[in-house]
């Protein structure tokens, strides 16, 4: 049997992301993980060096638990992965990852963030992923004020709604418009724009699909 741990800085995603591992991958048991302080620690500068031995802490627990692979689902703390990995000695993956890959086909990049805090390690990445790929990109940031505090009250449609107004706004000078946050996917359907627009999620779930596939050695 098949086992993927999810490591969460926030209990919005651990439904959303669990329920799409379990329909990509039928066989797999998914254990979920929370530190639902990381975030606001990393805006801390006391506890901000405690982030990375905290993330490591949770995925070792999951390599002692039998994870056979493990997957970062907030994208503040995805470029913890590879050094974590390298450190535990299981595959880390970030949620992330396959998104930007996506992104960087297209030149003009908007990239929306309810949490500032997850707009640096989002525009590193897709930049890295750029200077991978060989891809010159344009990237324009924006910061969704008030989104975050309405999701954590409990209230997703005023979440949704700011999002939604800053993807419409944001796509007309863009190729494509890349959601920062896994916990912002309830909102791209909702946008009336004529611009792709990439949430981490799905991507995020086939690419560890294909990752256990080849841990497995499967066909594919």
């Amino acid at each position: 049997m098949t086992r993927v741990a999810l490591v969460h800085t926030g209990a919005v995603v651990i439904g959303p992301v669990s329920e799409r591992v379990r329909d990509a991958i039928p066989d797999a048991t998914v254990v979920n993980y929370l530190d639902d302080r990381i975030v606001a620690d990393l805006g801390d500068p006391t506890r901000a060096a405690s982030v990375p031995d905290r993330v490591a802490d949770l995925v070792r627990a999951a390599r002692r638990g039998g994870a056979d692979a493990v997957m970062l689902t907030c994208s503040s703390i995805s470029e913890l992965a590879a050094p974590t990995s390298r450190d535990v000695g299981v595959p880390v993956l970030r949620i992330d990852e396959a998104m930007a890959d996506d992104a960087v086909a297209h030149r003009r990049i908007a990239v929306i963030a309810t949490l500032r805090a997850t707009l640096r390690p989002t525009v590193a990445l897709i930049r890295e992923r750029a200077e991978r790929a060989g891809a010159e990109v344009e990237i324009r940031e924006h910061l969704v004020d008030g989104a975050f505090a309405a999701v954590a009250a409990g209230d997703r449609a005023a979440h949704d709604a700011l999002v939604v107004a800053q993807i419409e706004q944001a796509a007309g000078a863009s190729d494509v418009v890349v959601l920062a946050q896994a916990s912002m996917a309830s909102a791209a359907a909702s946008a009336a724009v004529a611009v792709p627009v990439f949430s981490s999620i799905d991507p995020g779930v086939r690419r560890l699909a294909d990752l256990l596939a080849d841990l497995r050695g499967d066909d594919r």
